[in-house]
């Protein structure tokens, strides 16, 4: 298997380990104690912090390297990306029976195309919670659907499709013999039922990521937003012996729902960690400040390859393809955080890793998305640039991108915590 091959597949590997965002962490946080990564407790003081770290905070992870040796001009050099992706979540309530039907109550997570979850095998992933306040994460297989009505029955859902997402998009899980969905999800986690206190519990697509085209060049998967950037910082992160700079790898909750959360990029979780860690090398008062201002991130979001179905809803002289390179995101309402000091940052990176790289900028009339990136530039004041690898059917529940482009992306990461 060629080099890139290997990547795809670990990729694959990873994208199958990872069905929601306290899957993703866990993954991530044993693939870091793997690489001589030293776990730390957020709730106790910290006696050191320097060397290879990590902690874990519900769906978000933090990591870093401390390099070896520090000069008077260290600073912070982060890459930020987020760990969830658009999905139905049971509610708390969650066994209906409909007409001799048993189903799931849940509700809209994120923006995701409602319409790629129908006709489609789901299972349920997620954490569960006791009494005592102990995590255990779930997963079950293929265990519901949500089915479409036939066009017999309905002549115009091929004209204009419309779904009433609460009476329309629960799925289907048994014909009324399936045991209730607490006691399937503690058998799962093997504790008693009179101990389950509550669920974050989401849907996620079993069918298994998969490489395709006539020369495999395309990847299929769900939830390559955004681990499509999580696992090729993870793994630039754990082949990273040091840099000039301390190396952070920030994977946030909730980006989805607008990041507005304890494990989100809108809360304190990098700002705290940051100031723990440069308070940690001595760094407190004017010289934290200091720090900060001599630091950058990278805040690493998938990015819209064009669609060939669709040109008119791009920009006519910014059309990414697939497979050749990550993508600048740029927004003059300042949607993504880049501007010309952070592009260049990018642009030197990608050079120092001999990497291609594309820009996206938004047709006029098509308003853009965003990320991370604006929301973390606002909170610590430090420079931020936008980048990320090109994909398709964004928040779908199968998107796709190229097999060389994740890659690409990791090794420039690579070059930037290096100090390109």
């Amino acid at each position: 298997m060629s080099e890139s091959g290997e990547f795809v597949s670990a990729l694959i590997d990873f994208l199958a380990a990872s069905p929601t965002s306290y899957h993703a962490v866990a993954t991530v946080a044993d693939r870091l104690s793997a690489a001589g990564f030293t776990h730390m407790d957020e709730q106790q003081r910290w006696s050191g912090v320097g060397g290879k770290r990590f902690l874990v905070r519900g769906g978000a992870v933090v990591a870093w390297i401390v390099p070896e040796i520090l000069t008077d001009n260290v600073g912070f050099r982060v890459v930020g990306a987020h760990t969830d992706s658009p999905a139905l979540k049971l509610k708390p309530k969650a066994d209906l029976w409909v007409a001799g039907w048993q189903q799931l109550n849940m509700e809209v997570y994120g923006g995701p195309l409602i319409n790629s979850f129908l006709d489609r095998e789901l299972g349920l992933a997620g954490r569960i919670v006791d009494l005592d306040g102990t995590e255990h994460l779930v997963r079950t297989g293929p265990v519901m659907r949500v089915s479409q009505l036939a066009p017999h029955l309905d002549r115009s859902v091929n004209d204009r499709l419309t779904i009433d997402r609460q009476a329309e998009l629960m799925p289907s899980f048994g014909l009324g013999d399936e045991p209730d969905i607490v006691t399937l999800l503690c058998d799962q986690a093997g504790i008693s039922p009179a101990v389950f206190a509550f669920a974050d519990v989401l849907s996620y697509p079993t069918e298994a990521p998969a490489v395709f085209g006539n020369n495999g060049e395309f990847l299929a998967s769900s939830r390559l937003d955004d681990l499509s950037s999580v696992f090729p910082a993870l793994n630039a992160l754990t082949k990273l012996e040091s840099g000039p700079d301390v190396a952070v790898f920030a994977a946030f909750d909730h980006e989805e729902v607008g990041s507005a959360t304890t494990s989100g990029a809108q809360g304190p979780l990098l700002a705290d960690t940051l100031a723990r860690i440069a308070g940690g090398l001595g760094a407190t008062g004017d010289a934290w400040y200091a720090m900060l201002a001599r630091s950058s991130c990278v805040s690493s979001d998938a990015a819209h390859s064009v669609n060939p179905n669709h040109v008119g809803k791009y920009d006519p002289l910014s059309r990414p393809m697939m497979n050749q390179g990550p993508v600048l995101k740029v927004s003059a309402q300042q949607r993504y955080a880049t501007d010309a000091s952070t592009a260049a940052l990018w642009e030197r990176a990608c050079r120092e890793a001999d990497v291609p790289h594309q820009v996206f900028v938004s047709n006029n009339d098509v308003p853009c998305g965003s990320t991370i990136g604006p929301l973390t530039a606002t909170r610590l004041g430090i420079p931020t640039v936008d980048a990320g690898i090109p994909i398709l059917s964004m928040h779908s529940a199968r998107e796709m991108c190229g097999t060389a482009d994740p890659e690409y992306l990791s090794r420039a990461l690579t070059a930037y915590w290096q100090g390109a």
